[in-house]
């Protein structure tokens, strides 16, 4: 499948999964795949949890918006925008954006804020949702990916405008929630792409997440991401006194002999792992799996950011595209 029209499907991927299993490097990768198609792309990570900016040399990133990679004319590269969104950074520019900018800081230092974002479950929420519906809308940006809160909240996070929707019957918060769950619910303008890692664990929360997602929110997945996959190496069944001799090693010490042993068996109970969590994903959810490596890297920085992004790629071009749209 051509990838810059897999990356053009919709205005915005919401990445979710499990916590620890990359979610946030999987946000930087997909921007950075959608930059080198040549797209301009908008990264929002929530409550300043920093990891983004991280993936991209950065310390941390601002509520106002930032280039994080320029675009770059000779590669055809398209900039990276970010900015890190808070309830309360958002909820005073919805008041600014509604006539009230002048009564807005004392909004904050009487603590009405607090009062107001306390007083509606998913309110804070749905100011998160809502300014990333605006963002969605701008004619220069060409895609905005959410790194959006661990499964469990992701969850109440994306159900949030429904809630508003139960509870408040008028006025400009019921719009703002009608005006996000239209998005949600919009295939064609919003995706969640779901990630986990080659364990049990992760693999349940994943399934179990898309199916919430389906069943209570209404959106449309994305090709699910495996994290963390371990490449298959030949020669790990290699008997080891063969394997020294080929190496040209004359003698192991009995330490050196348990240490290999144990780390092939290591490496062979790991790869047995994987495969049988890929099928039993497969066979849990029918959709596309999108395998990234995993990096001997202690810190994923640029440079892995870029290698993950060309295996991203790869993978996409290897899609049916029948399969992709059929689904969505």
């Amino acid at each position: 499948m051509d990838a810059r029209q897999f990356l053009a499907m919709s205005q915005v991927v919401i990445v979710a999964g499990k916590g620890g299993v990359g979610k946030t490097v999987v946000s930087a990768v997909l921007a950075r795949a959608a930059s080198l198609m040549g797209m301009r792309t908008l990264i929002v990570e929530i409550e300043g949890r920093g990891g983004v900016a991280k993936t991209f040399g950065l310390e941390t990133l601002a509520y106002n918006e930032s280039t994080i990679s320029p675009a770059d004319s000779p590669s055809g590269a398209g900039e990276i925008l970010a900015r890190s969104l808070t309830p309360d950074d958002s909820l005073l520019e919805y008041f600014a954006d509604h006539g009230m900018k002048r009564v807005s800081k004392r909004l904050v230092s009487t603590g009405v804020i607090d009062v107001v974002a306390t007083s509606t479950p998913g309110i804070k929420d749905i100011l998160i949702l809502g300014k990333v519906k605006q963002l969605a809308a701008r004619d220069d940006i060409d895609l905005v990916v959410l790194d959006a809160p661990a499964s469990g909240h992701a969850i109440t996070f994306l159900q949030s405008a429904r809630a508003i929707l139960d509870t408040v019957h008028s006025g400009p918060i019921r719009t703002q929630a009608e005006d996000v769950t239209a998005l949600l619910e919009d295939h064609s303008r919003c995706q969640v792409m779901l990630v986990a890692i080659p364990e049990e664990t992760p693999v349940n929360e994943l399934v179990e997440t898309a199916f919430s997602l389906e069943d209570r929110v209404g959106v449309s997945l994305t090709p699910l991401v495996v994290n963390g996959m371990l490449p298959e190496l030949d020669g790990l069944d290699t008997a080891l006194s063969d394997a020294a001799k080929a190496a040209g090693v004359k003698r192991l010490a009995k330490a050196e002999r348990a240490a290999l042993t144990d780390a092939a068996q290591f490496r062979r109970d790991r790869t047995d792992m994987q495969r049988e969590q890929v099928v039993r994903l497969n066979e849990a959810l029918p959709l596309p799996q999108f395998h990234l490596p995993f990096l001997f890297d202690a810190d994923l920085g640029p440079l892995s950011i870029d290698e993950l992004a060309a295996q991203l790629l790869d993978a996409i071009e290897a899609l049916d595209p029948a399969a992709v749209l059929g689904a969505a």
